[in-house]
């Protein structure tokens, strides 16, 4: 595993954001690894060069991951300065360049294989709360990876995403493959 590892990116290579969509559940394997969902293992390697490549991180507010491919770290420099101009027109004065810089930049990156099993490093399992099962939503610029328990506390801006993966823990119990 490489810390901030782009895969030989350069700066102007992104001419669009890349987005994120959709959502499966994944069940920890014998060997410790979960498997990204087709749908979703296919953005990342685009928007990795080709590569297998899954950066993640821990989400700055709540108690998930997200994942992305590669190119996204190229938006950083962008979303600082955004991020940086909505604080001061808020007068938020507990926004700070540098803590939020190290949120940023300090993904782990990990391989994935072509069925999409990959290791999360048992110190990002422990920050997201990530147990034997992940479910995974598409949030547009990432991808949030939730252990249901964490995604069930929270409020009803994400009542879909809870339905979502009530149906497909139901699904998995009954036989079904547990991914759309």
């Amino acid at each position: 595993m490489v810390n901030g590892a782009l895969g030989g990116i350069g700066a102007g290579e992104l001419t669009q954001p890349r987005i994120y969509t959709g959502n499966g559940l994944s069940q920890k394997g014998d060997k410790g690894r979960f498997i990204l969902p087709p749908d979703l293992r296919k953005q990342v390697r685009d928007a990795s060069e080709g590569l297998n490549k899954l950066c993640l991180a821990r989400h700055h507010k709540w108690n998930c991951l997200i994942g992305f491919g590669t190119s996204r770290t190229l938006e950083f420099h962008a979303i600082l300065e955004r991020e940086r101009q909505d604080a001061k027109d808020l007068g938020d004065s507990e926004w700070d360049y540098d803590t939020r810089s190290q949120q940023l930049f300090g993904f782990e990156t990990v391989p994935f294989d072509e069925s999409g099993r990959f290791l999360i490093p048992d110190y990002l399992s422990g920050l997201g709360s990530i147990g034997d099962r992940i479910y995974f939503q598409g949030g547009g610029g990432f991808i949030m990876l939730w252990s249901p328990e964490e995604l069930a506390k929270m409020g009803d801006a994400f009542a879909q995403a809870k339905a979502t993966c009530a149906a497909l823990i139901a699904s998995s119990k009954t036989g079904a493959r547990g991914r759309k």
